[in-house]
């Protein structure tokens, strides 16, 4: 595999030239054995200090888990082991950075890498930032509020019928259009939105977890650890032991949906 996109070095240099497209190929360790100019450029932005441009051979052979927090780098590898199971991930769009403090819409695109007999050797992706006037019909003018409903009141119940009501939508077109430009239903959107929320609280607060299972909309705790070990592959419990941040390192007490 390595020959094989060592051989392709034109191509290599033709996604350097994508401005703004970070894009990557991976073993099926998840380990990265070729990156482009940008997505060197954007570890460099994400992780500043050293003197200019990272160079390739401080990335090629790691994991996300080298290179990203360990509770991000597991849901790239959730992703990844989709991917090796011979799905495709086409034109997702979704929302980076929503702890960050800077939202972006991406559209994010990953298949299997197959060798010469056509078994799967590895990932490949790529994903850029849409600019406003890319994004699928109705993603910010009517889905917006809906987004930002979600994430003011997702510690509570939320029917598609209030969504659809932010969106100046009927029931049926909101469920239809939102599903079309977001590739998941209203409700399972919101119970990610849920997890990936859950999931910080957990590392980062000494909340319980009967506490965080509330504080995320979800009915209970045995409701909330069914949702996230299948999202995750393991319980809440397991999660934080998993990710726990080194000693010295402070947590808070903040409720999750005060972060």
């Amino acid at each position: 595999m390595m020959t094989s996109i060592k051989d392709s070095s034109h191509l290599a240099e033709l996604f350097d030239l994508l401005e703004g497209v970070l894009a990557w190929v991976k073993d099926r360790q998840g380990r990265y054995l070729w990156v482009n100019r940008a997505f060197l450029i954007q570890y460099t932005l994400e992780h500043p200090g050293g003197d200019g441009l990272v160079a390739s051979d401080q990335i090629l052979g790691r994991t996300d888990y080298d290179l990203s927090p360990a509770f991000m780098a597991d849901q790239f590898r959730l992703d990844d082991e989709q991917v090796l199971a011979g799905h495709r991930i086409i034109h997702r769009i979704e929302r980076v950075g929503e702890f960050e403090g800077i939202t972006t819409w991406n559209v994010t695109n990953k298949i299997p890498v197959r060798n010469a007999k056509g078994a799967i050797v590895g990932t490949t992706g790529m994903t850029r930032t849409l600019n406003r006037d890319e994004l699928p019909s109705g993603t910010l003018s009517e889905f917006e509020p809906v987004l930002a409903w979600m994430r003011d009141h997702f510690h509570r119940a939320i029917t598609n019928r209030q969504l659809a009501a932010a969106a100046k939508m009927s029931l049926r077109a909101f469920e239809r259009q939102f599903l079309a430009s977001f590739h998941l239903t209203p409700q399972k959107y919101l119970r990610k939105l849920r997890l990936r929320i859950a999931s910080r609280a957990l590392i980062y607060t000494n909340e319980s977890l009967s506490g965080i299972a509330l504080s995320c909309g979800f009915a209970d705790q045995s409701h909330f650890t069914r949702e996230f070990r299948r999202q995750f592959g393991r319980t809440p419990r397991d999660y934080r032991e998993h990710y726990q941040l080194p000693a010295g390192v402070p947590v808070t007490k903040t409720a999750a949906h005060k972060q």
